[in-house]
């Protein structure tokens, strides 16, 4: 379970799930080293921007990533860094891939897509929070939604 993330002047969760493909739809990642290239690609461009995945999994024609992201940060720019660097990092060890993905030799290769499928990932229902926001109160206490989170888990 995620959960709620204290900084310094914010409390939240920035938690999404995340789903992009490459273009043509191709199966490219059935190839395992493929698979693997682009795995690590995808960790080490979060690790560095500083975006926690939770899960990841590589599939044949399309990537599922669970992570949390900066606050700071929206999901397409989260999105642009990942697919982005796990681009460079697949064609620089997949050579064999470029010329596939190069558009009749006249531009740099695109691995991906420009689609995108994204979701916030609460540990509350919709129908919890709307709740939350009929019944509240005039005071700053997320109590009620911390509690709804523990009983949502079981």
């Amino acid at each position: 379970m995620v959960d709620l993330t204290h900084r310094k002047h914010s409390v939240g969760q920035s938690a999404y799930h995340l789903v992009w493909k490459p273009k043509y739809n191709v199966r490219v990642f059935e190839n395992p080293w493929c698979n693997q290239v682009c795995e690590k690609a995808i960790k080490q461009a979060a690790n560095i921007h500083n975006i926690q995945i939770y899960e990841l999994r590589v599939m044949p024609d399309h990537i599922h990533v669970f992570a949390e992201i900066p606050p700071n940060m929206t999901v397409s720019k989260a999105l642009q860094l990942l697919k982005g660097a796990s681009a460079r990092e697949f064609f620089r060890k997949c050579t064999g891939w470029k010329a596939f993905f190069t558009h009749n030799g006249t531009r740099k290769p695109s691995l991906w897509s420009p689609g995108k499928f994204f979701r916030s990932v609460g540990s509350v229902t919709a129908d919890v929070i709307e709740n939350y926001i009929k019944n509240s109160q005039d005071s700053w206490n997320f109590d009620y939604l911390e509690k709804q989170t523990h009983l949502n888990t079981y």
